[in-house]
């Protein structure tokens, strides 16, 4: 049962939302009920994330109705995985759940989370068994993306089909705070940090009102951030391919060479000219394009720019913890 869970402490479930005004009243509806019937304390922090709609008016309203509601407006769109961890810094609790507003992550979910967290586990995550709503391109993309992290992510091993969903303790909470860097790949840095983590099943259910953002162009931008941020294997290939291409064209140089010493060579060659011309740059440009993705990254971190700005935090504990450190605070740290 559900009420037999015994918590002592504060419970904080963070919600990232980006035009989410048309779910919003439904998704709090059900985690209100779900709270409710556990006998802990909870705080239910929204983060709006710079939304065009009436997603800011929605939490309004639901923060006059519920006390346990806590609202972090920032100042403009900066993404979900800063919301992410605008909202982390925010949370008071001694247990930290991440949770989207779409409804595709049910929040009945929750109390088992918070039973694997009370048998010691620093980080549950929601493990999907199945992706609905989802299209096959999604899907075979998004398991390729994986399979691949996982070859190549530097020891870092990033559970498969798990997404944002979860619930961190506090330690681990405190920890992955203090990773700052701009190109915030979650999934990775919540793998990143270590702790003992174990997964809970669960289906996943499509969207229940509105419309996705993650088009495949964001998807793959966000893909490359993840690659970039957790493994310079690409660069590596890049090093291995290039020392290749320029063993055999200096082979195939040689050989033209002696053709030429030794029987002389009467064919003009334009079109293997032309081949071998464009075959290079184009392996030259590629290399190149690997390169500048890096070097972009090396350059936003330089900046050193605060993750975000807050436009306004309304809580019920603004004057405790719940406030803690502002974000160019803890940049300057």
């Amino acid at each position: 049962m559900i009420s037999d869970i015994n918590f002592k402490g504060l419970l904080s479930i963070v919600i990232p939302a980006f035009n989410e005004q048309e779910v919003l009243p439904t998704f709090h509806e059900r985690l209100a009920t779900v709270l409710d019937a556990l006998t802990i304390d909870a705080e239910i922090l929204y983060v709006n994330d710079g939304s065009r709609d009436g997603t800011l008016e929605v939490m309004k309203i639901l923060r006059a109705h519920d006390k346990r509601v806590a609202i972090l407006d920032l100042s403009r769109n900066f993404g979900k995985e800063i919301a992410m961890t605008a909202g982390l810094e925010h949370a008071r609790g001694d247990a930290v759940v991440v949770i989207d507003a779409d409804l595709q992550d049910p929040p009945e979910l929750i109390p088992e989370l918070v039973k694997h967290w009370q048998q010691g586990w620093d980080m549950v995550y929601a493990q999907r068994i199945e992706r609905r709503g989802e299209t096959m391109v999604k899907k075979f993309t998004a398991y390729w993306f994986y399979r691949f992290m996982q070859r190549v992510g530097r020891r870092v091993h990033i559970p498969e089909n798990v997404g944002d969903f979860r619930l961190l303790s506090r330690r681990a909470v405190d920890s992955l705070l203090q990773l700052r860097e701009q190109h915030r790949f979650m999934k990775g840095l919540f793998a990143w940090i270590g702790f003992p983590q174990i997964g809970v099943p669960y289906q996943r259910d499509p969207r229940f009102a509105g419309r996705s953002t993650w088009d495949y162009w964001r998807l793959w931008n966000f893909a490359l951030d993840g690659i970039t941020s957790f493994t310079t294997t690409p660069l590596k290939w890049a090093s291995y391919l290039g020392l290749i291409t320029a063993f055999f064209s200096f082979a195939y140089g040689s050989i033209i060479v002696l053709q030429k010493l030794l029987y002389g060579n009467p064919v003009k060659g334009y079109p293997s000219l032309m081949v071998v011309v464009l075959f290079l740059g184009g392996i030259q440009l590629i290399f190149l394009g690997i390169i500048g993705e890096y070097l972009g990254r090396m350059f936003d971190e330089t900046k050193r720019r605060p993750l975000y700005f807050v436009s306004s935090f309304d809580s019920p504990h603004q004057n405790s913890h719940a406030q803690g450190k502002s974000a160019m605070e803890l940049d300057r740290e």
